[in-house]
């Protein structure tokens, strides 16, 4: 299964932040000293962050500045006396708020890469105030009326086709933040916006606290046998760092399944570790989420209904490319009776390898994985720690990631040192386009710490666009845990694919070709921006590319033949409890958000749990990939009703991969036709006439169901 990676924080722009805060501020006292780093574009190679000249106390004035800022702005365009030109509305809007995004973009992918507690308290602080800001931008009535009047006139005004959908684009953006609503309703929308705000700011730093707190700790090095002996002395090591010698601390990784649990041998061990997981912000404690849930539930679902939608599911997914929850809810279905039905004869068959080495015990969530690998190892005949070996992180990156991008886009990508780094596993590099001019610089930072959130995510400090004269600055962010000094970074095939994965969101950023802001790369919807990035995960096991890159890490030796064939072989392996652990979550996600305000439950867990027996989904073996208390996609990182979207991607996804097949796979002329057709062109056009002119046709789901092994039901 592609596994859901965690999404992607965008490059910032007015229009599609959302970034809009509390009440005008005075002119005057505006102007940002000029020491403050962000008061001026940074003079590094494409406004490059200058990392080493950035201070924590320089994001609250930065921040305070730039509102006051773009504020002014607006208020001269709402307040303009020439009649509303595209020019001296929309295009002045696009331009606004420069400061403040440079200050956010900065501020939002430090938090999630590098945090502390002074970050945390500053996003704290200024997250309802952002939302304010936002307010009083999108609910100026003055400002949308000029919108307005030139959406109502937009045949006449010949404008070319970008434009013309940028201006729709706002005209909706303004009616889908309230710009339509009452002056009594403006206020209740403003109040709700200031806490939802506040919450998710909580439940963000919550989940990160939590996460830590919940970490494995045992007392002796036998409880952890099956580990390596590399990983259990990074366990000792924790344990030190956090004040506990002589025990041994395994950290708890973002979802429900923790990749110990393939190899701890002691099912005690195992159990706890699960049962930590599951407990995450449910627990009681100051990390418990569970109020904020409730709250968030019920803010969201308030602020629908004044919106004009039944629930928020409904108002989330108008503005997606699934359109109504029927389809979602759809979707689901579908997929879910048959992906339980697989997963109940995978567990079948690994209940027979327990029974076979007399376990005496029936399956649980804390067994899968051991016990599939097992299953695999028979099925196939090979052990993931056979691959491990061969797929060194640098090697990985460079001959695989780089080498399938350069093979089909031409590109090429130099490593330099001379730029500032915000940590110092943070790797740089520029990339060069197939004319050799520079097209993008591009962060790696892969390795987990305990101030970074969990997962894997791409996010832009800088976005490409013709208007600004812009490039984009774009990075990759993977959790590998960092082995100790000395030891090579050997990852999963999962890990491998994430990096795949990730940087097919790069990219997106990086071959993005708009004129406006608002289009920038990934400014598309979010069902539809998973689909390049699963599309670019193919490469991982193409022949040429997994050739070059798959070598002993001690020896240079090539992945053997028949151990590859074997990987690809098994490709369909484990895929019920994949797609069930995945479905079970968006089921969740859409549950939660399709609640009206009257329908909030009390009890979060009870929720879940019956709303996961009601589909049919209440498998113990197989609990959701995340639970509520821990679920940042949903309540904190923009995926709010939108968890779906990778599978909702995935069908257009597969049907690429079929696509590329068909014509030859890993050539420049098919790399080309990709980034001419999608990624360069941003969001701006409707995103499935895009795939529809790229395609030649709709998406077929046929791909997708041979993929998961789902066609059999």
């Amino acid at each position: 299964m592609n596994r859901p990676h965690l999404l992607i924080a965008a490059a910032v722009s007015f229009a599609m932040t959302h970034v809009a805060v509390a009440a005008p501020v005075a002119p005057a006292a505006a102007a940002l000293p000029a020491s403050n780093p962000f008061a001026k574009l940074s003079a590094l190679p494409f406004q490059y962050p200058a990392f080493d000249k950035i201070k924590d106390a320089d994001f609250t004035p930065a921040f305070e500045a730039g509102m006051r800022e773009q504020l002014r702005e607006v208020e001269a365009i709402a307040n303009s006396r020439k009649p509303a030109t595209f020019e001296n509305t929309i295009v002045a809007m696009e331009r606004s708020g420069q400061l403040l995004s440079r200050v956010n973009v900065t501020f939002s992918n430090l938090q999630a890469a590098n945090t502390n507690d002074q970050l945390d308290a500053i996003d704290t602080a200024i997250s309802p105030k952002l939302a304010a800001h936002n307010d009083a931008i999108y609910l100026n009535a003055k400002l949308y009326a000029r919108v307005k009047s030139l959406y109502d006139k937009r045949a006449n005004l010949k404008l070319d086709a970008e434009s013309l959908y940028l201006l729709e684009r706002y005209n909706k953006d303004f009616e889908r933040a309230g710009a339509r609503l009452s002056a009594a309703d403006k206020d209740k929308l403003k109040s709700l916006n200031g806490e939802i705000a506040v919450l998710q700011s909580a439940f963000t730093q919550n989940v990160m606290k939590e996460q830590n707190a919940s970490a494995l700790v045992v007392d002796n090095r036998a409880e952890l046998a099956g580990m390596s002996e590399a990983a259990i002395d990074a366990a000792a090591a924790e344990g030190k760092k956090r004040g506990m010698d002589g025990k041994f601390v395994v950290a708890i990784g973002n979802t429900t399944g923790q990749a110990p649990l393939a190899e701890l041998s002691n099912r005690a061990v195992r159990e706890r570790m699960i049962a930590l997981s599951l407990a995450r912000g449910s627990r009681g404690g100051e990390f418990d989420n569970r109020s904020n849930v409730l709250r968030l539930a019920k803010l969201r679902a308030d602020k629908a209904v004044l919106l004009g939608y039944p629930n928020y599911a409904a108002y989330s997914l108008d503005d997606q490319t699934a359109k109504t929850t029927t389809a979602v809810n759809g979707l689901l279905a579908e997929l879910g009776k048959p992906a339980v039905a697989n997963a109940r004869k995978e567990a079948a068959e690994i209940q027979k390898v327990i029974d076979a080495n007399n376990g005496g015990f029936q399956i649980g969530a804390a067994d899968w994985d051991m016990y599939s690998s097992k299953v695999r190892a028979a099925q196939f005949n090979f052990d993931e720690n056979q691959l491990k070996p061969y797929f060194e992180l640098n090697n990985v990156l460079t001959n695989g990631v780089f080498f399938a991008a350069n093979k089909l886009y031409g590109i090429t990508f130099k490593e330099r040192k001379d730029l500032p780094v915000y940590n110092p596993d943070v790797r740089v590099f520029d990339v060069y386009d197939a004319d050799g001019k520079q097209l993008a610089i591009f962060l790696a930072d892969m390795y987990a710490r305990s101030n970074k959130r969990g997962g894997a995510w791409m996010n832009e400090y800088v976005s490409q666009n013709s208007l600004l004269g812009t490039h984009s600055v774009v990075a990759n962010h993977l959790s590998i845990p960092k082995p100790p000094a000395g030891e090579p970074t050997l990852l999963t095939y999962d890990e491998v694919k994430t990096a795949f994965h990730e940087f097919g969101h790069a990219l997106h950023g990086m071959f993005s070709n708009v004129k406006y802001p608002r289009f920038s790369g990934t400014s598309v919807p979010r069902d539809f921006v998973e689909f390049p990035s699963q599309v670019n995960e193919m490469w991982a096991v193409w022949p040429e590319v997994l050739g070059n890159y798959a070598k002993h890490y001690q020896t240079g030796a090539p992945i053997p033949k028949d151990l590859l064939d074997k990987v690809i072989a098994a490709k369909k392996f484990n895929q019920g409890f994949m797609t069930t652990e995945y479905i079970e979550a968006s089921l969740i996600d859409q549950k939660w958000h399709q609640l009206t305000p009257a329908q909030i439950p009390t009890d979060v867990v009870a929720f879940e749990t019956a709303a996961l027996k009601e589909a049919g989904l209440d498998f113990a073996p197989v609990p959701p990939r995340y639970r509520s208390t821990y679920f940042s996609h949903v309540f904190s990182n923009g995926y709010s009703a939108g968890y779906y979207g990778y599978l909702w991607a995935e069908k257009l996804d597969a049907d690429t991969v079929e696509w590329f097949n068909e014509n030859g796979g890993l050539q420049r002329k098919n790399g080309d036709y990709f980034r001419k057709m999608l990624l360069s062109r941003g969001g701006t056009m409707d995103a499935m006439e895009m795939f529809h002119g790229f395609r030649g046709r709709d998406a077929t789901i046929q791909p997708l169901l041979e993929r998961r092994g789902l066609t059999a039901q």
